[in-house]
């Protein structure tokens, strides 16, 4: 083949695949706009990350054979520079203080995966090191997802208690020194017999309200809770949510870390996989529209906490995160993770808040307790010059 055809040939191919991952990255960042055409745009999210450093290499690139080029690239990244903060925020470096100001918020969410229930009775160091922690940051609200308890006293006589080391959701306000709470779960979701699997919220001010939702398919991701919170002469609005999971097994998260189409088996388990993202995607989708419709009625300042099982810049982050800041892009810094496994880029848990506060601290706690992290913010009151 002659070298100038060639020079050619390659020339159109990175042209075509530098403009192909621009469109794709701009996709990515807008989710919400584009997931209305297909399920398949609201897996671009995902990657958005990942397309960018694609991007910044083919800037790289062209600077080294035809600079004019790398502007398909800068292009694409400035047009997304507003959502893509939202995935990173543009900062070095974040700080964050143990102690509270005594003015702020202090509002904690967590999946905390049960407690460790299961396993409590063999390594109950890991429990009380999870409630040690919370009582170490002493949030004024916690939200938890995955909360699993008792609403009535636990006859530790009977060997059935005994053996999974249970505690009611009367001890665990008592452990974590909070007055007020607000245990929301189906009875239908039962856990090991008389334990209830749902959200909680626990808060240091008194709750004047409480409100749980449910709505078809009428399963755990179908149900979320509010609580109107007093705090002195305000009143707020806690939502506390857990969407839609991907129910992911060992076998697809290990598919996922390790992707092969060498066998039978991994090409079923790359459909399962697909299957699944996309049962998740448009769960989500009917999970958020109905929580939203909730967040627009709320005659208070809102307070949003929950495991969203998606990332920024998704349907789900997008739709909730309208009119309302997130904690995380505001005082946060780096990728943020969230979850514990899969992909560093996973940041799929949120505390989002109305404009009428200030977002003064925000902090991950890099703590594998749970197959989640923890997030904390502090928030102040928005001042009127």
């Amino acid at each position: 083949m002659p070298k100038s055809l060639f020079r050619r040939l390659s020339k159109k191919f990175f042209i075509i695949s530098n403009s192909i991952v621009a469109v794709l990255f701009v996709l990515g960042c807008y989710g919400k706009l584009f997931f209305t055409f297909g399920w398949p745009f609201g897996l671009l999210p995902l990657a958005s990350f990942y397309l960018l450093i694609l991007l910044i290499l083919f800037i790289v690139f062209w600077l080294f054979v035809k600079w004019g080029w790398s502007l398909i690239s800068l292009v694409a990244i400035l047009i997304c520079i507003k959502p893509f903060a939202q995935v990173v925020p543009y900062r070095l470096s974040s700080s964050f203080d143990e102690v509270a100001n005594a003015e702020d918020i202090r509002v904690m969410s967590w999946n905390v995966a049960q407690f460790d229930l299961l396993y409590a009775k063999k390594r109950p160091e890991k429990r009380d090191d999870m409630m040690a922690l919370i009582n170490k940051y002493k949030p004024d609200i916690a939200c938890f997802q995955e909360m699993v308890a008792a609403d009535t006293l636990v006859n530790l006589d009977n060997p059935y208690y005994r053996r999974y080391s249970f505690i009611s959701v009367f001890e665990y306000a008592e452990k974590l020194h909070y007055p007020h709470y607000f245990f929301s779960y189906d009875f239908r979701q039962d856990f090991l017999n008389r334990q209830h699997f749902g959200t909680i919220i626990f808060s240091r001010y008194p709750i004047i309200n409480r409100q749980r939702f449910t709505f078809a398919p009428y399963n755990y991701n179908s149900d979320f809770q509010y609580a109107d919170i007093v705090r002195e002469t305000d009143t707020i609005r806690v939502f506390n949510i857990h969407l839609q999971s991907l129910k992911f097994t060992d076998g697809s998260r290990a598919f996922i870390e390790d992707p092969s189409l060498e066998s039978k088996q991994d090409i079923k388990r790359s459909k399962t996989v697909i299957v699944k993202f996309k049962q998740g995607l448009l769960l989500r989708q009917q999970q958020v529209d109905r929580i939203k419709e909730e967040i627009d009625k709320s005659p208070y300042p809102v307070i949003l906490c929950g495991d969203f099982n998606d990332v920024p810049n998704s349907y789900a982050y997008q739709t909730i995160g309208e009119n309302l800041q997130n904690t995380f892009a505001e005082k946060g810094s780096g990728l943020g993770r969230t979850y514990t496994s899969i992909a560093p880029t996973l940041r799929i848990d949120n505390i989002f808040v109305s404009d009428s506060f200030t977002v003064n601290q925000f902090v991950r706690l890099p703590v594998k307790l749970s197959d989640h992290y923890p997030i904390i913010a502090d928030l102040g009151k928005k001042r009127n010059d």
